[in-house]
């Protein structure tokens, strides 16, 4: 009874998760008002709520004024009872498992919302974020905390790098608009400084960076141009400066993820900046809080994530010839493989490697 529990639970969560994707990004309330066909807007009855069966029983059309219902509201549905039920074969009724219930819930909503709007809310990012590193402090579950919180950092400081390289070549190399009073140039800073005093002196460096331009109103930052290039020749170099390899990477990432996500949790409580001349990005941080966050559920393995990530985005992006996708998705999909068959992939590749 216990898979099946999880199925029926899914398809109900499922339905309000459809009501999380359409209101959410438009600033809606969730409780109110009652659902209403996106047509007519005639509110639905109980009996036009019935997840998946009220779709199937009416055709696909609204009650009230016939008009098409759109499949993404049962595909919502079916696909958070199909994540559930699987979720019930691997963990018995317990908390845990209301846990990963959750964790799964937040992906779903973030992806589908990434397909809308390209945007990642905040509120779900962050939340998915502490939940993570919460249930880690309480529970252990999913990970001890510490192992929790490295996770978080390094994994949001290594997309938030990525992103800051590729943003770099996009602009052919040439130096971007620092933002005030905090943006990607602390995080690159914090990078190489990270690498090269470890990440709690590299942190404190760039926060301190950071608190210089909030009160001088200018940018005190070292540009990306310096910053971006000097990091991977310090990470080769580290033998000839007395440091360890794996230690100035772990101190860089850390460093970089912490000013990411301390940053982007700045801006979610503070006004956008003014707009400007648009640059070219390779990727939104929206992306960076999100892989943050599957950190700390995942550990290590939502490098493996994002490995899969880029691997079905990079598939499907040259199969439908597009050169724009929301990232969002991929992430979702590379953290629930990776929160079910992340060790036996793993393991599976050691083996490969005759290890």
């Amino acid at each position: 009874m216990w898979p099946l529990f999880a199925l029926v639970l899914g398809l109900v969560v499922g339905s309000f998760l459809n009501v999380v994707v359409h209101r959410l990004p438009r600033g809606e309330s969730l409780a109110y008002p009652r659902s209403r066909c996106p047509a007519c807007g005639h509110p639905l009855g109980p009996q036009d709520l019935v997840p998946l069966l009220s779709y199937l029983a009416l055709g696909g059309r609204c009650r009230y004024c016939r008009g098409a219902i759109s499949p993404r509201y049962p595909l919502v549905e079916g696909l958070t009872g199909l994540l559930f039920g699987l979720t019930a074969l691997f963990y018995p009724p317990s908390l845990e498992a209301f846990l990963v219930f959750t964790f799964l819930a937040f992906l779903v909503a973030l992806s589908f919302i990434d397909l809308d709007t390209y945007e990642l809310p905040d509120a779900l990012t962050y939340g998915l974020l502490f939940l993570g590193l919460l249930a880690s402090s309480l529970l252990t579950f999913p990970l001890p905390f510490g192992e929790s919180l490295d996770g978080a950092l390094m994994a949001a400081g290594a997309l938030g790098l990525v992103a800051g390289y590729g943003g770099l070549f996009l602009r052919r190399f040439r130096e971007g608009k620092a933002l005030l009073p905090v943006g990607p140039h602390q995080v690159h800073m914090a990078a190489l400084l990270g690498a090269l005093l470890g990440p709690g002196v590299g942190m404190a460096l760039a926060f301190l960076a950071w608190g210089l331009s909030a009160r001088t109103g200018r940018p005190v930052v070292l540009p990306d141009r310096l910053t971006l290039p000097l990091l991977p020749a310090v990470l080769l170099l580290t033998p000839y400066l007395g440091l360890d390899l794996l230690e100035a990477l772990k101190g860089s990432l850390l460093a970089a993820g912490g000013l990411a996500l301390a940053g982007g949790l700045y801006w979610a409580f503070k006004p956008a900046p003014p707009e400007g001349e648009e640059e070219p990005v390779a990727m939104g941080y929206g992306d960076v809080k999100l892989l943050g966050a599957l950190g700390a559920w995942l550990g290590p393995y939502a490098f493996l994530a994002l490995l899969l990530a880029v691997f079905a985005g990079a598939f499907l992006g040259l199969l439908l010839r597009q050169r724009r996708l929301p990232f969002g998705p991929y992430l979702a999909l590379g953290g629930v493989v990776a929160l079910f068959f992340g060790e036996a992939l793993w393991g599976a590749y050691l083996g490969l490697l005759g290890l």
